[in-house]
């Protein structure tokens, strides 16, 4: 049956059932007014843009549901036609129960209905809790620390909602602005609810209460006796969301014996964030601006950015046997300017479930890349300029879950879920023969409180020469992740993780290597410190991690043991053949404690022992080491710029 067709059924059996009862009649009757009570008068002030009537565009779903769910146990053609095109089931509800999913049915009674004022309360970082309205700040150390302490602007806080005074409130408006609120560096937890006292048949009054993460962040890292990291910055300056962050670096056993980097990041309305960087160390140096606007929520329906920067990178070509010792590594550069600009629009998708809104969102977004490259390491092509022009179209859902004790130590957390497929394709032209891109990708995740959260990806990219030329600079990319369900053991909180990770070069060029390495931000195997050059091209990873959350904390940081266990498979081979050589693996095992205080910018701190079997740079295979770094992240089903896959960070 045409789509057209099914509409118009639908509309003129609705009608017919409406007409059968009055009830039903009253409910659908779509009158052009605006019904605001003289306390909300002035919130309708610039309503002009308005429907007439946003309560009759909401109608009665549940009563119209039931009406053709009795319609269509009818024995007739009409009744079992019904029956066949549309689902009327229930809206959905998890088994696991609204207070574990995010976007929940709690103000559906309030869809549609005119908001008349928004009342914002953030609450200073200390001493507070949206959990207990009498708790209040008692110690010194919770008074001081608020006292430097800037409290969140209401007016950052409103750039982030995603509903306005004098406009009707739409559905998980509340829910979906909780979460935004939440999922910034500078708030650490949200309440978007419903005045319940003041709520009237066509608007409502909203509440947004906040408690402010302490912004300011200072470091002082001790690598040996001469060299040591200082970091500075501030998460949430002068409490309007403004962001910068210094990380200075000196005594290093290099040519450059200092590196510097820093970031400043202004938000802007609609979620439009510009953000400028300045990166100089002896490996690279760098800097750039740029203004995004990303899929922020799944009721987006524009993202896009514009950025230029500027990049010199050492690069160290790798050979077929390591050097011998003290021979300096065989260093070539790459240095060039990049300009790019990109667009995408989210499409919604129909859904013939009158209690469900269909989740799935089609995206279509193109973007373009200029290149001008001035240095390029030997034995690869010498190209002076590149452009690529890429289009993706891609299908995403996703959906948000709240849970605790994953990465954060009692605080809600929102964890994503739902399917991203994507298809990039484009053209590359430049000073040699031109080529074609192409990559696919698919991503998939599943969240249950009883069975844990399972996530996996995969993805190929490559080029291909124009005409007759061959494939080259292929990159297979897979993960999985499983986190276990949270087992409570009296006051204690256990999880179990376990993640893989797949990174396999084919026909890359011989100045590309998987700069991360085995140890190193990103690397493997966490807190190795390899003997001499390990410059992998390809590299399978197998990493296990059990916790155990204690209820013990020390200054406010609370604390959790940690074990963990690391195995890397890994080439170092160039040129094509298997992706993976039959070296042995590198491994790490180890034990420690993880520090985390929910309310502070640097939140984590890990104090391990590792003990590395092989390659490990000490005598005896151990090491003690610390990090501020979460060793796993979530990846969200959102999408982003149309690129070529980066090879050398995966």
């Amino acid at each position: 049956m045409p789509k057209l067709f099914r509409f118009h059924f639908f509309f003129v059996l609705s009608g017919l059932l409406a007409f059968g009862t009055g009830r039903a009649a009253r409910a659908q009757e779509f009158t052009p007014r605006l019904a605001v009570p003289p306390d909300s008068l002035h919130a309708a002030e610039n309503a002009d843009d308005l429907p007439a009537d946003s309560l009759g565009r909401r109608f009665d779903e549940a009563r119209l549901r039931l009406s053709l769910q009795r319609f269509t146990r009818r024995k007739t053609i009409v009744g079992r036609g019904v029956q066949a095109f549309f689902r009327l089931t229930r809206p959905r509800e998890e088994d696991h129960g609204l207070d574990a999913v995010l976007l929940n049915r709690q103000f559906d009674q309030h869809n549609f209905k005119i908001v008349r004022r928004v009342t914002i309360t953030p609450f200073d970082a200390f001493g507070y809790s949206l959990n207990d309205s009498l708790r209040r700040p008692r110690t010194f150390v919770e008074k001081a620390g608020n006292a430097v302490h800037i409290r969140t602007a209401p007016a950052r806080i409103r750039q982030l909602l995603l509903f306005r005074p004098g406009q009707p409130l739409l559905p998980q408006a509340l829910a979906e602005s909780e979460r935004l609120l939440r999922q910034t560096d500078e708030l650490l937890d949200a309440r978007v609810l419903v005045n319940e006292l003041t709520a009237t048949r066509d608007s409502v009054d909203i509440l947004v209460q906040t408690t402010d993460v302490f912004s300011i962040n200072a470091g002082f890292d001790v690598r040996s006796a001469t060299e040591a990291i200082v970091t500075a910055g501030d998460r949430n300056f002068l409490g309007l969301g403004h962001q910068f962050d210094n990380r200075y670096q000196y005594g290093r056993d290099l040519p450059q014996t200092w590196g510097y980097e820093g970031t400043y990041q202004v938000p802007f309305r609609n979620f439009v964030y510009a953000r400028g960087y300045y990166f100089n160390e002896f490996e690279a140096h760098s800097g750039g601006v740029s203004v995004q606007r990303d899929f922020y929520s799944p009721s987006a329906r524009w993202a896009g950015a514009f950025s230029s920067d500027a990049i010199n990178l050492r690069l160290v070509l790798p050979r077929d046997a390591p050097p011998p010792e003290g021979e300096q590594p065989n260093f070539q550069f790459r240095s060039y300017t990049s300009h790019s600009l990109w667009v995408g629009r989210a499409l919604r998708l129909r859904s013939y479930d009158l209690g469900y809104e269909n989740p799935g969102r089609l995206i279509i977004a193109g973007s373009v890349r200029h290149e001008n490259h001035t240095t390029n390491p030997t034995n690869t092509p010498d190209d002076r300029t590149r452009t690529i022009v890429l289009g993706t179209v891609g299908y995403s859902v996703r959906r948000y879950y709240k849970d605790k004790y994953l990465f954060g130590f009692g605080r809600t957390e929102d964890v994503p879920a739902g399917t991203l497929l994507s298809f990039t394709t484009g053209f590359e032209s430049s000073t040699f023969l031109p080529r074609h891109y192409f990559d696919a990708r698919l991503a998939m995740a599943g969240y249950s409180v009883q069975q844990g959260y399972l996530y996996g990806s995969l993805g190929f990219s490559t080029f291909k020469r124009a005409g007759r030329g061959g494939w080259e600079q292929g990159l297979l990319t897979g993960q999985a992740m499983y986190f276990t369900r949270r087992y409570r053991v009296g006051s204690y909180q256990v999880r179990n993780l376990l993640n893989l990770r797949l990174a396999a070069g084919f026909n890359r060029y011989p100045a590309e290597v998987l700069l991360s390495g085995l140890g190193g931000v990103g690397g493997a195997v966490r807190g190795f410190r390899p003997q001499g050059q390990v410059l992998p091209t390809s590299r399978f990873v197998a990493s296990y991690e059990g916790t155990i959350y204690t209820p013990l904390s020390l200054l406010g940081f609370r604390m959790a043991i940690l074990g963990f266990a690391d195995i890397a498979y890994i080439n170092q081979r160039i040129g094509g053949g298997s992706p993976f050589g039959s070296e042995a693996p590198y491994s790490g095992f180890g034990i420690g404690f993880r520090f985390r205080n929910e309310l502070t910018v640097l939140r984590t701190f890990q104090l391990l022992l590792g003990f590395y079997p092989r390659g490990q740079l000490t005598p005896n295979g151990l090491r003690l080491f610390e990090t501020n770094r979460d060793s796993y992240q979530f990846n969200d089903f959102s999408f982003g710029q149309p690129g070529v896959v980066r090879y050398d960070l995966q």
